[in-house]
């Protein structure tokens, strides 16, 4: 496969970005790995991983690496534009209509139900994720481990510098 050049990335990424409702961390998965073929299952992880423990929305930052890895700057700068351009124009024109929609009686309803189909579409592509990745049990133990962590609402520096280390040296090649 050929690099995507800037162009190609922005138009990926804003398809992300517009059809990403909820969350774009399951439809960017399916993009950029199934649909584009532009990472590998694991290749979409580890940048995942790595979006995650840094500062700044995690698929932003995912963003910024990929467009880098593919296109320089350039491409780090379209795959941000993409990812934003679509969901601002939405945003904009959804504050315009405030008033509108904050009188609708069933506005409650609907986003517990967005909020619902969100989080089972982030699920569904974790587990994925982890079907994919062919991991060893010890590996999928961290996983767990991390799982529970979170769901005790464990702060993130805490898990990470409990469980990034034990991945990491688990990860280590030996001779």
């Amino acid at each position: 496969m050929n690099a995507p050049g800037p162009r190609e990335i922005f138009l990926g990424f804003a398809r992300i970005g517009l059809l990403g409702f909820g969350g774009v961390a399951a439809w960017a998965r399916h993009v950029i790995v199934e649909e584009r073929r532009w990472l590998t299952e694991r290749e979409y992880a580890e940048t995942a991983g790595l979006a995650q423990v840094l500062p700044g929305p995690n698929i932003g930052t995912a963003a910024i690496f990929i467009g880098r890895h593919f296109a320089g700057w350039r491409g780090a700068v379209a795959a941000t534009a993409g990812l934003y351009v679509g969901p601002l124009v939405v945003l904009l024109v959804l504050a315009g209509m405030q008033d509108v929609l904050a009188s609708w009686e069933r506005l409650p309803a609907l986003m517990k139900g967005l909020a619902l189909a969100a989080a089972g579409l982030l699920i569904g592509a974790g587990l994925r994720m982890l079907k994919n990745l062919s991991l060893s049990w010890p590996f999928l133990l961290v996983a767990a481990a991390a799982c529970a962590a979170a769901a005790l609402r464990m702060p993130l520096w805490q898990i990470l510098l409990v469980l990034a280390p034990l991945g990491m040296w688990m990860a280590w090649p030996r001779r």
